[in-house]
């Protein structure tokens, strides 16, 4: 049996897919093979797990001709794939796993796509006709229950490398974090503004968390995060509070982290979910989403949201301009959050 599977394009929603990576795997036979498609970018995410057997990379935007759309048909048609499984909704993703010749097509039926795919799944919706707000790790993993796969659990899975895990002892050491409580910041996020928390909440924050000498911040980032978070760290001043704004920036390297840390502090965006593979404890930032989307099951987790009536909108900048869902979660809150995390580690630590 060899199956193909086209990932989603958002790191968060890769970890998220992962329950139902699971549960394929946990069905194959030997010789069975798993062929993921996927944004290059995301590669990393799965790097270490035996979730996948290879890739093939795909992208809109390359100038490489065997990862645009017909570069990647050509790959798939020699392959002669029993079936394909489509976590994505696109009317595209559709067409490669159509065009690349896989025997069964097993997807959502939205975006105008049914006639693509052999076997067709209703998305969940409400009685208004809109879509449920239920987590995606159910969405992918009632596609491939769907698809005869009985899920393995809810919890997402990752790895991290024994590099990223020296890289991470070593930043650990290089700050002079041993014996202290570690509170990751991560306060980026690809999807747009509207996700972030205030740069001045975070700093105020940290002063109030390193008050006390056993805890330290470690600020976490991606490379469009580097500017923001050298300016926050610059902010706080204070030798218990550091970022990695000036290391070599990798999802692994934030993986690791965020394995290492004792809480993370986060946006509703990728890392958020890594913390979920891992259990580490999270306090997690809404604002203009649904919690309910982004439910990674992480079982020490707090959701935090402030409540208005424009809200979620689910836009990437606030429409109205004044961005209250975030602005006014309070620094406050927050700080009572992490506090009830790492007290409850500690409890538990005794």
């Amino acid at each position: 049996m060899k199956t193909v599977v086209v990932l989603p394009n958002w790191i968060g929603d890769v970890v998220m897919a992962t329950p139902a990576l699971r549960a394929l795997r946990a069905q194959m036979q030997p010789g069975d093979e798993i062929v993921g498609i996927m944004q290059p970018y995301v590669k990393d995410v799965l790097r270490g797990t035996n979730l996948l057997d290879r890739s093939i990379y795909w992208s809109k935007k390359t100038s490489d001709r065997r990862r645009r759309f017909w570069g990647v048909v050509q790959q798939l048609r020699p392959e002669k794939f029993d079936q394909a499984i489509l976590f994505t909704n696109s009317l595209r993703t559709a067409g490669l796993t159509y065009f690349g010749g896989a025997k069964r097509r097993i997807g959502y039926a939205r975006g105008w796509r049914s006639p693509l795919l052999t076997d067709r799944l209703a998305p969940p919706k409400l009685a208004d006709g809109k879509f449920a707000p239920i987590s995606a790790v159910d969405y992918y993993l009632d596609l491939v229950e769907f698809a005869g796969y009985p899920s393995q659990g809810k919890q997402p899975i990752l790895a991290v490398s024994k590099g990223d895990q020296r890289k991470v002892d070593e930043i650990w050491d290089k700050f002079d974090f041993a014996g202290k409580r570690v509170v990751v910041f991560n306060t980026g996020g690809a999807y747009g503004a509207a996700k972030h928390w205030p740069p001045e909440h975070y700093i105020a924050l940290a002063e109030r968390l390193v008050q006390d000498p056993t805890i330290a911040v470690l600020l976490i980032c991606g490379p469009q995060e580097r500017e923001t978070v050298a300016k926050i760290e610059q902010a706080i001043n204070h030798p218990n509070a550091c970022s990695l704004a000036d290391e070599t920036l990798s999802i692994g390297l934030s993986k690791a982290a965020i394995e290492k840390a004792d809480v993370l502090v986060t946006t509703d965006s990728g890392p958020k979910h890594f913390a979920a593979a891992f259990a580490t404890p999270a306090v997690a930032l809404f604002g203009p989403t649904d919690p309910r989307w982004g439910n990674s099951y992480n079982p020490f987790e707090t959701m935090l949201t402030h409540p208005v009536d424009c809200g979620p909108c689910v836009k990437r900048v606030c429409p109205l301009g004044h961005h209250k869902c975030m602005q006014n979660l309070s620094v406050a809150r927050v700080h009572q959050a992490v506090l009830n995390q790492l007290n409850k580690a500690k409890r538990l630590a005794a």
